[in-house]
């Protein structure tokens, strides 16, 4: 990401003081809010919309409830939010993909910035790289080293084509010139199933099924992604402090409205969702994701959304990534 976590929280905070009253939007919302999910249930997007759910609507006094509309790499569900009414009663529930999918299927049936306004970028949720036991690597330079080495074939697992992981791991590929192979799964907990076996030994995958593998010495990490440490992963460097500050990213869920929607509507949604995650029961169970509150603002999330899409496409080009 290309600004600071702590900005994030800073910046976020203070602007709660400034946001208008509710009574600047106080006939919202008149009716059941839906929180679209464009995934099927139970992946990270739809557990991080029904702890929202919960809380706004004890906050606001309305239901909020979580409909999910899979398929295409989320384009369905996205194409569905852009034609939605810009009044407040559909909300989206999105990961990067929302801003990286046009560029890795060519025609999508949305325009991230001309049918969406972002909210706020709720979390994030970092990448390891990690390596099966018996790679001899213990640091990312003698991993490079090993793969250029040129003895054997490398490959590489990730939860799927064009997820954060993915991503990442191509930029790590093409960044330093590496001979690597991607291998693309269904799912993180399948990627690290892959890597525990020994079939592609080397993943960049999110954390949940990650860490408890780490910590019973099943798989080694070498480095996160994200620009700070990780609090599931402490004695974890980063890319940076491993040398490769370029290597750098992290997955991230965003609450985003169709455009058009009023501002002071948009302003009582950010600071009401920034409310709900910092609640401390949800700040329990996203720590259990391995999740990073942020709670951005409108204007910091599109700025990131530019930023990400800007960055990530010149990766999915330069590696030739199509959606599968």
């Amino acid at each position: 990401m290309t600004l600071l976590r702590r900005e994030f929280l800073m910046l976020a905070g203070a602007s709660l003081a400034g946001l208008p009253s509710p009574a600047s939007a106080q006939a919202y919302p008149t009716r059941p809010v839906r929180l679209l999910v464009p995934y099927a249930p139970a992946g990270p997007a739809d557990i991080l919309a029904r702890l929202a759910a919960q809380k706004l609507s004890e906050q606001l006094g309305k239901p909020f409830y979580v409909d999910n509309v899979a398929g295409a790499g989320g384009n369905i569900g996205l194409g569905q939010g852009a034609r939605a009414a810009a009044d407040g009663h559909t909300v989206l529930v999105v990961p990067p993909n929302i801003v990286v999918n046009p560029a890795m299927y060519g025609t999508v049936p949305y325009d991230p910035y001309k049918d969406f306004e972002p909210v706020t970028v709720a979390v994030s949720a970092p990448t390891v790289l990690s390596v099966h036991p018996a790679v001899s690597a213990g640091s990312v330079t003698e991993l490079v080293t090993l793969i250029r080495g040129g003895g054997a074939k490398y490959s590489f697992a990730s939860p799927g084509t064009g997820t954060p992981p993915h991503l990442i791991g191509e930029h790590f590929r093409l960044s330093l010139g590496l001979d690597l192979v991607h291998v693309p799964f269904n799912s993180a907990g399948q990627a690290v199933g892959a890597t525990l076996a020994g079939h592609t030994p080397i993943a960049f995958t999110s954390l949940p099924p990650a860490v408890p593998q780490i910590k019973d010495s099943k798989l080694r990490p070498l480095a996160v992604t994200s620009r700070t440490r990780s609090p599931a992963l402490p004695d974890v460097s980063t890319m940076s402090e491993a040398g490769y500050p370029e290597i750098e990213g992290e997955g991230w869920f965003a609450f985003v409205v169709p455009a058009g929607t009023p501002k002071d509507v948009i302003a009582l949604l950010h600071r009401e969702i920034v409310r709900a995650i910092a609640q401390p029961d949800v700040k329990e169970k996203m720590a259990a994701l391995r999740f990073s509150a942020l709670g951005t603002t409108p204007e910091q999330s599109a700025a990131l959304f530019r930023d990400e899409s800007a960055k990530w496409s010149k990766v999915i080009l330069a590696a030739g990534i199509k959606a599968n």
